[in-house]
């Protein structure tokens, strides 16, 4: 099922039983934030996606929490769950190169589909049904929310950012948050490793300024896919037509010379000089805490279209668990077989909530040499984003590395901390308050799986505890018997 629109998908949510519409009046003030972390944190039916209808200074309804939990992920992607695509992902990555005439007129038809995926152009679009210039720019139309206390202002929370190579002229979606400061002024925080920060480093060379165009309300693959993090030259728009399995049409901005899609709520046009600064923040962040004041660069916007009737899309971050955990979870979950393709050796991973994404993977391995987790660890510290990886702890096969009670059973049964903690230096998150310098600091692996002979462990390794299956069975079907169950 393809969903074309944030419009779309709240009818998606909603015949699903995983929308609430609040019809009281609500302040974007704190308010709106305190009643979706509280309903973030609900388990089973209470956690759902919030709409919320009268919001306090704008005529603008709010959609909040969307992606807030692994079924609501699945079906904003058009699946049961994100793992359809990752196998419709490895089924791409297993096709092995043409060799004979046979072969390559086998996979035509395949090609053809996956031409299908490409963004596609259209003349006219609904998120230009209202266009807003010159001294109509005015941010404070939309229901921007202050999420926490000491927060330095408003932030846009979920905007999807379309920036070009000076260069090369490639796009980038990326979601950067936005601190509004005027009626047409936000700040741009762009993070030192991040594309659109090479942007502006390649215009700040040549003195230019680049164009940048914030879309707010896209349709659920486009959102997903900004936050995915993709190679530098991939398109995250190939990527969320490969999630709709449909391409996502474009239209030219109306003041600058990029592209957006078309069915988008809102689109905020306007132009970034790496050259001008200002104060940021603070802002409560994902990590749980609030990340400090800094001087980023300043988006002014020029233009601002819309549909007739918008929705505000946003989300909202801090102490796990909320929203972005489950983007996490669904990143995970999709890339697996791109980390396998790389490294067949992997069998599973998983980033922890509480990890925030960037503190802590676990991965299970299919042990083959001496120093084979040492070697994973270091691949994942090279390997884009997860160079970032604080914490990274290789188990063996035969771990179940989704029980948290089983992988710290073994971790701390398993090592010898001097002999299997492996530290290192290098780039650091940005919002890692703890690190000894900004973006860089030290990082650690933790080699828990069982240990060889030729790593210099010259004991006899344990065998687990477990009972013999006859006796397993026996006491299973003698269960009611000994008195026990119902």
């Amino acid at each position: 099922m393809v969903i074309n629109s944030l419009r779309e998908w709240i009818e998606v949510l909603e015949r699903a039983g995983e929308l609430r519409r609040i019809r009281v009046p609500v302040d974007p003030y704190l308010e709106i934030s305190a009643i979706t972390d509280r309903v973030s944190k609900e388990r089973g039916a209470a956690n759902q996606a919030l709409l919320f209808e009268q919001v306090k200074g704008s005529d603008m309804p709010v959609l909040i929490n969307a992606f807030g939990s692994r079924r609501r992920m699945g079906l904003s992607l058009g699946a049961g769950s994100v793992e359809e695509h990752a196998g419709r992902l490895r089924e791409l990555l297993d096709q092995a190169p043409p060799e004979g005439l046979l072969d390559k007129l086998k996979m035509l038809p395949r090609l053809a589909q996956l031409g299908k995926l490409f963004p596609r152009k259209v003349r006219s679009a609904p998120c230009q049904e209202v266009v807003l210039q010159g001294d109509d720019v005015d941010l404070g139309r939309l229901p921007v929310l202050t999420t926490w206390p000491d927060d330095g202002g408003p932030f846009i929370t979920f905007p999807l950012c379309v920036t070009q190579d000076p260069e090369s002229g490639k796009r980038n979606l990326g979601t950067y948050r936005l601190q509004v400061y005027s009626r047409n002024e936000t700040g741009f925080h762009t993070h030192l490793h991040k594309d659109a920060r090479r942007h502006l480093g390649k215009a700040a060379a040549k003195g230019e300024r680049i164009p940048v165009a914030v879309v707010i309300g896209a349709d659920p693959a486009t959102c997903f896919a900004s936050v995915v993090p993709a190679p530098p030259d991939l398109d995250e728009l190939l990527i969320a037509g490969f999630l709709r399995q449909k391409a996502v049409p474009l239209v030219a901005c109306k003041s600058v010379p990029l592209e957006v899609p078309a069915t988008a709520e809102i689109v905020l046009e306007g132009w970034v000089d790496p050259a001008e600064m200002r104060r940021e923040g603070p802002f409560g962040d994902h990590t749980g805490f609030y990340s400090l004041a800094d001087d980023y660069p300043v988006l002014r916007v020029e233009c601002i279209t819309m549909r007739r009737d918008p929705v505000y899309h946003t989300t909202l971050v801090g102490r796990p668990p909320q929203e972005d955990c489950w983007m996490t979870e669904g990143i995970e979950r999709l890339l697996l077989p791109v980390l396998q393709k790389q490294f067949p050796e992997v069998l599973d991973y998983r980033m922890p909530f509480e990890g925030v994404a960037h503190n802590l993977m676990i991965l299970k391995i299919r042990k083959a040499y001496p120093g084979h987790a040492r070697k994973i660890m270091n691949a994942i510290w090279g390997l884009g984003q997860a160079m970032f990886t604080k914490v990274i702890v290789v188990m063996d096969a035969d771990c179940d590395i989704h029980d948290d009670r089983e992988v710290a059973w073994r971790v701390l049964n398993n090592i010898d901390p001097q002999r299997d903690l492996e530290f290192t230096l290098g780039p650091i998150e940005v919002l890692d308050h703890a690190s000894r310098a900004a973006c860089y600091g030290s990082k650690v692996g933790i080699d828990a799986t069982r240990k060889w002979p030729e790593e210099g462990f010259q004991r006899d390794w344990p065998e687990i505890i477990t009972m013999s299956a006859p006796m397993q069975q026996q006491v299973e079907a003698r269960w009611r018997e000994y008195g026990f169950g119902d």
